[in-house]
């Protein structure tokens, strides 16, 4: 295949991402409405049709992406990038349009997606070093380990290899969240 970069089918592709996208929030929104409505039949459908975008979508981001989603800490750079840029240009530039235009209210909810984006930022950045350091499965102090298919308990400073019950692989495994004791 030729390559992309630079040309209109590049262009068109990413058009027909941001649009599948879009769509499907859309189509999510619309699906609580119409439950909320009393139409559960009508949900159904605008959830199946936003499952439908989002395989569309994920053809078009393939595509503009050598054929495949790229690995988890490239995905995690990505990500951060794009958190830093909505937090650091947009939502502060949005806000300040707002303002000038008066619309303080709009420009508030700017400000506080701005430090929303930031938060995720922060967060997407600490899981890359997570990985870098090798400590997503691994930590210094023993600590409770759940497996998030059965319910599993491990204590220990690594998650098992394997859940001894369900036999699903590490994976599964995060820290047991301890904040409702």
């Amino acid at each position: 295949m030729a390559d992309l970069k630079g040309s209109k089918t590049e262009e068109n592709l990413k058009a027909a991402l941001a649009g599948e996208s879009q769509a499907r929030v859309k189509y999510e929104f619309y699906a609580s409405q119409a439950k909320k409505d009393g139409y559960v039949e009508i949900k159904e459908i605008f959830q199946e049709s936003s499952d439908n975008e989002k395989e569309h979508a994920k053809i078009w981001f393939k595509l503009l992406n050598g054929g495949k989603v790229p690995d988890t800490l490239t995905n995690l750079a990505d990500a951060a990038a794009g958190e830093n840029y909505e937090w650091t240009v947009m939502y502060k530039e949005f806000a300040e349009t707002a303002r000038e235009e008066g619309f303080d209210d709009i420009a508030a909810l700017f400000d506080a997606a701005g430090a929303t984006e930031k938060a995720h930022e922060d967060r997407y950045n600490a899981l890359s070093d997570k990985i870098k350091a090798d400590k997503v499965f691994k930590k210094d102090e023993e600590i409770a380990w759940k497996c998030n298919n059965c319910g599993y308990i491990h204590y220990g400073k690594e998650a098992p290899e394997v859940c001894p019950l369900c036999d699903h692989p590490q994976a599964h495994f995060r820290k047991q969240d301890t904040s409702y004791i």
